[in-house]
């Protein structure tokens, strides 16, 4: 199983490369299933996650073509034929975005069988907002063994009002929307830029969709769409990483190929925490450590509020940051595991429910720490960047389910990272709940 060792205490200096985004890459590729056509996906990050979707894919009778560019990484997709629209469970165990195939099977083949998804173990997140939307639109779902088994005709266009902002829920459904007969009207959808990322690709595919990256998303259904050829954005997630490790080291870095336009959240408290912060044009911002950082408090909420996403990367650089930061966690019940091992390090957190309270700044010592989730393990990563001596990091194949060559681009910059093992190693079944 392979493990990070670093030693801390080098400044991040340079420029460092976002990749595309993995959370718009998956729907985007699910989208694939509602064509016949080609699909080719431009920008797609190397990691784990991305692969779990090729296997699926392929599995059901799909096509799907790497090809590494210079500059780009590209898949070609070709869903001609399903031969058996099956999201098996030992491909999709580890992964949530599993449920992004079910409105799209039954949107193009009529039937579905999908395993209950999995991911990281954060929290619940319940698939019951995609099972009552597409019931609404003529859906016949029932559930045994793990699988969720769906059947209709032909989906129906429908008024759907969300019970509560979900992002996979929001593009499942809009992805069978586009396919079902007559119009559909989208109330209390996501605001995610991921949803309007999947809303240009299905529009250039021939969908007729409008409003997408509202709150209130129109469908009006087609009988069928055609191939395409679509950028993916980059990934504010880990753009907003590379900011923090700047920060927190007291670096000075450029982070290019990002979309300064969705960070608007992450830069503003990082420039509430002292950092400087330079948006340098539409793809790059360059971000410095001019002082010593101050405390102050987050509160992770929908986009565009400051993203769940990041909750745990911020904390670690508020264990460098003078005074009290309260972080509280408003959208997953059970996103504090890092905590724990952060403490481990030497950082004074106490958490109370939804909250933790975090005082700082306080010296982080080298430790042997385990990684509980794809943005734990980023968490870690920074908190070993500052840490006196050598940090083992364990289990770091979370990291590599959502991060792209994330070490060697850290070491590009200034980072002293060794991996230590196989990237995309087999691992024991029994850990996989990231």
């Amino acid at each position: 199983m392979d493990k990070f060792v670093i030693r801390g205490g080098n400044p991040l200096v340079g420029t460092i490369r976002v990749s595309g985004a993995k959370n718009s890459a998956l729907p985007c590729m699910a989208a694939a299933i509602l064509t016949e056509d080609e699909v080719t996906l431009e920008n797609i990050p190397q990691v784990r996650d991305i692969e779990t979707e090729r296997r699926l894919l392929a599995s059901m009778g799909a096509e799907v073509e790497l090809r590494e560019g210079k500059q780009q990484d590209q898949t070609t997709i070709c869903c001609r034929t399903l031969s058996d629209p099956v999201a098996r469970y030992e491909i999709v165990k580890t992964m949530r975005a599993s449920s992004l195939v079910l409105g799209p099977l039954i949107a193009r083949t009529g039937a579905a069988r999908v395993a209950m998804p999995g991911g990281c173990a954060i929290g619940g997140r319940p698939i019951d907002l995609h099972i009552k939307g597409l019931e609404k639109m003529g859906a016949v779902i029932t559930q045994e063994h793990g699988y969720l088994e769906a059947r209709a005709e032909r989906l129906r266009g429908a008024h759907l009002v969300f019970d509560k902002i979900t992002v996979t829920g929001t593009e499942d459904l809009l992805m069978a929307a586009v396919l079902a007969e007559g119009d559909t009207l989208m109330e209390n959808c996501a605001l995610e830029p991921e949803v309007a990322d999947l809303a240009a690709l299905l529009n250039a595919m021939g969908a007729r969709i409008e409003g997408a990256g509202t709150a209130t998303i129109r469908v009006h259904g087609v009988s069928s769409l055609h191939g395409a050829r679509y950028r993916i954005n980059p990934d504010r997630i880990e753009a907003g990483t590379f900011l923090i490790a700047g920060a927190i080291t007291g670096g000075d870095l450029i982070v290019s190929n990002c979309n300064a336009a969705h960070l608007g959240a992450a830069i503003a408290k990082l420039q509430e925490a002292g950092a400087r912060i330079d948006v340098l044009g539409p793809d790059a911002v360059r971000v410095r450590a001019v002082a010593q950082l101050s405390a102050a408090d987050i509160s992770t909420e929908e986009y565009p509020g400051f993203p769940t996403d990041m909750q745990a990367q911020y904390m670690a650089l508020a264990t460098q940051a003078e005074g009290v930061s309260l972080v509280r966690e408003n959208i997953f019940e059970n996103r504090f595991m890092h905590v724990q091992e952060l403490v481990r390090m030497g950082a004074n957190i106490k958490v109370d429910g939804s909250t933790a309270t975090v005082r700082g700044p306080t010296r982080l010592d080298s430790a042997a720490v385990m990684c509980s989730d794809l943005r734990a393990s980023a968490s870690l990563v920074l908190a070993a960047l500052v840490a006196e001596g050598e940090t083992i990091i364990d289990r770091v194949y979370h990291m590599d389910r959502g991060y792209e060559r994330f070490e060697e681009k850290l070491i590009g910059v200034g980072a002293q990272i060794q991996r230590l093992g196989n990237v995309f190693a087999p691992r024991d079944p029994a850990e996989v709940a990231g």
